[in-house]
């Protein structure tokens, strides 16, 4: 019988993209989700969910992929009596929808009502803030809005200092 000699040839080492090819593509995700991505969210449709801080719908986080504009944080709060207390670095809007109370930013009281816009402004080491309704029992709600990039940009942080009364949770 005839010898066989085997040779054993090595495999090609898998190549990575070059890091261009990846951002490449990214890019065109994004445009082909700007095209695409859900463009109206329905608030009959989201749940409301209680959290730590408040009673709160979601319509934008960065969880939600489906969205046209990626990117942005954009809920409502519903405020029975207040929320809790907590502290991140800021850089919000918040539009009263309904009600009438105040927020106190860094321990001072800021009154405000149905209409009007506050602003948590950016500082270092964060913004301790809790927002309370002038009339418990009756609707009092607001909208915030957050661009995500921004907050991670600021190394932002989040710290909850006091529950919301209404979190039953452990």
């Amino acid at each position: 019988m005839a010898e066989r000699e085997l040779q054993r040839t090595k495999e090609a080492e898998a190549q990575q993209a070059p890091f261009y090819e990846h951002l490449y593509a990214l890019w065109n995700d994004r445009g082909e989700l700007a095209r695409t991505g859900q463009v109206v969210f329905k608030g009959k449709e989201l749940p409301w969910e209680q959290g730590r801080q408040a009673r709160v719908k979601w319509y934008l986080h960065p969880m939600r992929k489906e969205a046209s504009a990626p990117g942005w944080l954009f809920f409502v709060q519903d405020i029975k009596s207040h929320s809790g207390l907590h502290r991140h670095q800021g850089g919000l809007a918040i539009y009263v929808v309904e009600g009438k109370g105040w927020t106190t930013v860094n321990g001072v009281r800021h009154d405000w009502e149905e209409g009007d816009l506050i602003l948590l402004p950016v500082m270092p080491h964060g913004v301790d803030h809790q927002h309370f309704n002038a009339n418990p029992g009756t609707p009092c709600k607001w909208l915030a809005i957050i661009y995500d990039p921004f907050a991670l940009a600021m190394s932002s942080e989040l710290e909850q200092k006091e529950t919301s009364p209404d979190w039953t949770h452990a």
